[in-house]
């Protein structure tokens, strides 16, 4: 048997909008879906109310007619929903008509007035109100001064009372200017260089507490332990300090790097450096934070250095091995000069009031450069050239990384990838210091021994680590005007560059002999200089010259410079010959000559005119202050004796 059973079905109307307009691609453009009033609208502009009212009358008529059969129109439904709808629309027409009215009514203030009631006016006097807002102000400032000035002598009671300071305060200096970090209930930090790039392996932690624990715990020890002195209680319960700085043994005591330079050989390894220490200063346990981390931190620095150094000096192949013996390396500058580096550690050994020794004659100029090498590396590390990688490891160099692109050859690849250690700068700087030590030295006593002419030398104040230049001008006192000699050294790290006056270059070594030789030719060639100048204020012939005579016996050192000079009217000769060793021989000649006496042999009188032999002149019994000085009066005496 089957049962049927009635299931409503609900329509939907597709989900998809009408089609508006297809492009020449292809693309369907919909039309935009309709809103709610806009749907309502469309549905108000369906109904036919002409229609609308036909059928309402006709039920009317067929009420009327009873004897007509009655039979059901199918359009009953509809226009009773037509009715209600209309019946809506019609009462908001009225609403709305008869809010435009009261909007108009309101709105003209002819029949109705929205304002509210007004009041009277009370009359106000300016000035009484500002007394009294003064009188309020002053009152409530009193108040406020007056907790302010309680807060402040409670505060300062408090700090009379308080010996050490704010344990937060402190902790908050000590964050400002150290790394740290909380693990679990401890404050630990770190002194190390790992930030920098640093490979050395000492651990920099150290602890930070709080002083007013660690005396407790420091009398609660010392009241266990009866064989504590009672000294070391006292100097532990007075902290100047709300903090306790716990550093590991390895970093306590003072530490830093000496640098020496020994001529003798032998005595380079007697030296203890273990021995030697920085300035007279006292070890006390008690010393501020700052102070421990500061000399903590030193301390790591020079062992860093020392290990880097050490390292190098191993791996280095020189043509003298360096050596590196217990805390010392030993490396050579020079033939016969060795350059020591030490790390001088002193540690308190359990005695608070250890004093330490004066050091002994060392170099502070490459002891900072030490530091400072070791702190490029670590700003190096930091601080890379754009462009870098963000993450990663670290590519080329800038030169390297444009190498392609400006057509670089092998060598200059190679020279790229090559880059000088520690200990090559620092030896290279100590050789670079005891050439211009020697170069200062050899100056100096030339200038202390020769008193004529006078030598004055003149240095750079802006100088490299490894290349210094130095002026030497030579002038005799009184003829500076008309003859000057000039001469220009550059100290290198392993020879001099000399540019003499005429712009000739020569390259010495570091002998200090090729600079003396030197310096003494440049002196005889200024003094044949000057006699050439001053006969030409005074009107005297210059003849020949000659700055290496070929004459006479050798010369030790360099060659002996002459020049030969005739007076005005040619009557008189004047021969000057100036030796490497600062002898000067001066002769004279007469023209023409005086003893020639005719005969049998030499009968024609022409022979008379040749000048007659020279006759030196006792030149050290001539009056003068100096050299051209002498030679000016000569010249004179000369001239007025013809």
């Amino acid at each position: 048997m089957a049962y049927s059973t009635s299931v409503n079905i609900s329509i939907e109307t597709q989900a998809e909008n009408i089609i508006q307009e297809i492009s020449y691609d292809g693309q369907e453009i919909y039309q935009p879906a309709l809103s709610m009033s806009d749907n309502l609208s469309k549905l108000a502009q369906r109904i036919d109310f002409s229609k609308v009212e036909e059928d309402i009358k006709q039920p009317e008529v067929e009420v009327k007619s009873e004897e007509e059969p009655k039979e059901q129109s199918p359009n009953v439904p509809l226009s009773g929903w037509i009715d209600s709808v209309v019946s809506k629309l019609k009462r908001a027409a009225t609403e709305i008509c008869v809010i435009s009215d009261v909007l108009a009514v309101t709105k003209e203030k002819r029949y109705m007035i929205l304002d509210p009631i007004p009041t009277d006016s009370i009359e106000t006097k300016p000035m009484a109100q500002i007394y009294l807002r003064k009188k309020a102000l002053a009152s409530a400032s009193n108040i406020i001064m007056s907790a302010v000035e309680r807060l402040r002598s409670s505060q300062n009671e408090f700090m009379r009372n308080r010996t050490t300071p704010d344990f937060h305060i402190e902790l908050l200096r000590l964050r400002q200017n150290w790394r740290l970090k909380k693990v679990s209930t401890a404050i630990i930090g770190d002194l190390s260089f790992k930030t920098a790039g640093s490979k050395f392996g000492q651990s920099g932690m150290f602890e930070v507490t709080k002083a007013e624990d660690d005396v407790q715990s420091t009398i609660g020890t010392s009241s266990s332990s009866p064989s504590s002195s009672p000294s070391q209680n006292v100097s532990m319960t007075k902290s100047p300090s709300a903090l306790r700085v716990t550093v590991p043994t390895e970093l306590h005591g003072v530490s830093y790097i000496m640098v020496l330079c020994q001529k003798d050989q032998e005595n380079i390894f007697n030296t203890s450096v273990n021995l030697l220490g920085s300035a007279p200063a006292t070890l006390n346990s008690d010393m501020h934070w700052q102070q421990k981390l500061e000399a903590a931190q030193n301390l790591l620095f020079c062992k860093e250095l020392f290990n880097q150094l050490a390292k190098e000096a191993v791996q280095l192949q020189a043509t003298i091995p360096h050596m590196v013996v217990g805390n010392q390396i030993s490396a050579t500058v020079f033939p016969g000069i060795q350059l020591i580096i030490g790390l001088c550690h002193s540690s308190t050994n359990g005695n608070p009031n250890t004093v330490l020794p004066s050091k002994t004659d060392h170099d502070h100029v490459l002891e900072h450069s030490l530091h400072q090498l070791l702190r490029e590396v670590h700003h190096k590390n930091t601080h890379q050239p754009f462009p870098h990688p963000s993450s990663g490891p670290l590519g080329p160099s800038k030169r390297r990384a444009v190498a392609g692109p400006n057509a670089s050859d092998r060598l200059e690849l190679l020279e790229m990838s090559k880059s000088q250690t520690l200990l090559e700068q620092i030896i290279e700087q100590a050789q670079h210091f005891f050439m211009r030590l020697r170069t200062e030295y050899v100056i100096d006593t030339l200038a202390k021994e020769v008193k004529d002419p006078i030598i004055i030398s003149h240095w750079n104040s802006l100088n490299s680590p490894t290349q210094a230049c130095v002026k030497v001008t030579i002038v005799s006192h009184g003829f500076d005007c008309i003859c000057r000699t000039s001469l220009v050294v550059h100290v290198m790290k392993k020879s001099l560059k000399c540019i003499c006056r005429d712009g000739r270059v020569m390259y010495l070594s570091y002998e200090p002999q090729e600079l003396r030789d030197l310096i003494f030719c440049q002196i005889y060639q200024h003094q044949i200089m000057g006699v050439q100048s001053v006969a030409k204020t005074q009107g005297w012939q210059f003849l020949a010259s000659s700055s290496h005579l070929g004459l006479g016996p050798v010369e030790p050192m360099g060659n002996a410079s002459s020049c030969l000079l005739a007076s005005p009217i040619g009557d008189r000769l004047i021969s000057v010959k100036c030796e490497p060793q600062g002898n000067v021989c001066v002769s004279i000649a007469h023209s023409p000559k005086k003893d020639f006496f005719g005969g049998q042999l030499v009968k024609e009188r022409k022979w008379e005119n040749l000048g007659g032999s020279f006759k030196k002149v006792r030149w050290d019994k001539m009056e003068g202050k100096n050299f051209l000085n002498k030679i000016e009066l000569l010249m004179a005496s000369l001239t007025n004796s013809t």
